[in-house]
């Protein structure tokens, strides 16, 4: 598929690492290709994206990773034929030891349904419970900044209202994983 080329042009300081950050537009704006692109899985025809001054508009997805920024994609894009404990590890793929053990730990606690199914196949799970999941994968990498693909699209009201008071959490630090 061909997507259409869109332009984007901002500049955003170090500040952004210490506030939140909204992309609004309507569909085909370019919201998702941003953060695809910010992520390393698409690449930029110009311009630079730079993280405490260094570019990473070149760099492989996992070094991007490795810098500190996690993304939950659009879509939830979990494994779905493994479970939930191993969709959780590819998170933290980059990472060993002990740490791990108490991300997991962590995340259990943020999203205790994901215990629950800890050992179930991931393709099974409801909506709800994938980005629940797709957003506990991207904390298991422990990013300094975490990206936020439509985290509401398509679940309940109420499964909405229990993914944004647990991003809140994450914000303030009282969930910090």
């Amino acid at each position: 598929s061909r997507r259409r080329h869109t332009r984007f042009k901002c500049d955003w300081s170090s500040d952004v690492c210490s506030s939140d950050l909204t992309l609004i537009g309507s569909n085909g704006a370019g919201k998702t290709t941003t953060l695809r692109t910010i992520s390393g899985l698409e690449r930029a025809r110009s311009g630079s994206i730079t993280l405490n001054g260094q570019s990473i508009e070149a760099l492989p997805p996992h070094q991007i990773v490795a810098l500190g920024i996690g993304h939950a994609p659009e879509g939830r894009r979990v494994f779905a034929r493994m479970s939930v404990r191993e969709n959780l590890e590819m998170g933290a793929f980059l990472r060993r030891g002990a740490d791990v053990e108490k991300d997991f730990k962590k995340v259990f606690e943020l999203f205790p349904r994901l215990k629950e199914r800890e050992f179930q196949a991931a393709g099974t799970m409801s909506g709800g419970e994938q980005q629940m999941l797709a957003i506990g994968r991207a904390l298991m990498g422990q990013p300094k900044i975490l990206l936020l693909d439509e985290p509401s699209m398509g679940l309940a009201p109420i499964l909405v209202e229990q993914i944004f008071d647990i991003v809140k959490e994450i914000k303030i630090g009282r969930a910090h994983v």
